[in-house]
């Protein structure tokens, strides 16, 4: 116990004395430590492959993906109807399962002192041949706003709200994700189910 802690080259001396006497009573080190080796050289060799495919595959930072938009009206040009067939138009760029089902319809409008804006609202919903009649809806909120002041030859301002969330999304600024709507959906389902009557 002393030759190991009276100093460093007695320790390592010490440490290869250890190793010797485990090799004489078991003859078996060297194929241990050969199939480690190999199995560590494999686990790595398979870590820098699933990286480098991850690195081609997903998105890389900086780089800015096409978010799909279309020409809107406009603001001398709108009308009621005309908002709703942009709206519409728009939807048709948003990349959904074709089993999603919507109905558009126009709230209403309201007059602010720079601004008018128009409200319309997107249902949605899967409805199947077993529950035709949908157990819950999510629906999404467009805002299609007129200003007073800025040239009637620019474009409307266009923004969008999906239920029960407060982030405000704008055409062209931020991808529609399919899983905004089932959560919304599912998390309906979960309420009404700890309802009891």
């Amino acid at each position: 116990m002393e030759e190991l802690t009276t100093n460093v080259e007695g320790k390592d001396a010490s440490v290869k004395a250890v190793d010797a006497s485990m090799e004489a009573e078991d003859p078996a080190p060297e194929a241990t430590r050969m199939a480690a080796e190999s199995i560590v050289r494999d686990v790595i060799r398979d870590a820098v492959y699933t990286i480098r495919h991850l690195q081609k595959t997903e998105a890389v930072p900086g780089i800015k993906y096409p978010v799909p938009n279309i020409k809107w009206m406009r603001c001398k040009d709108f009308t009621v109807l005309d908002g709703l067939a942009q709206i519409e138009e728009y939807l048709k760029t948003w990349e959904l399962h074709e089993s999603w089902l919507h109905w558009t319809n126009y709230i209403n409008e309201e007059e602010l002192e720079y601004s008018t804006r128009y409200y319309y609202r997107v249902r949605w919903s899967i409805p199947t041949c077993r529950k035709p009649i949908p157990r819950a809806t999510a629906c999404v909120y467009f805002v299609i706003e007129i200003s007073k002041i800025k040239p009637s030859t620019l474009p409307v301002e266009v923004f969008f709200v999906v239920e029960t969330n407060k982030l405000i999304h704008r055409p062209g600024e931020s991808r529609f994700k399919e899983k905004w709507l089932k959560d919304v959906i599912e998390s309906k389902i979960i309420m009404m189910e700890t309802i009891t009557f």
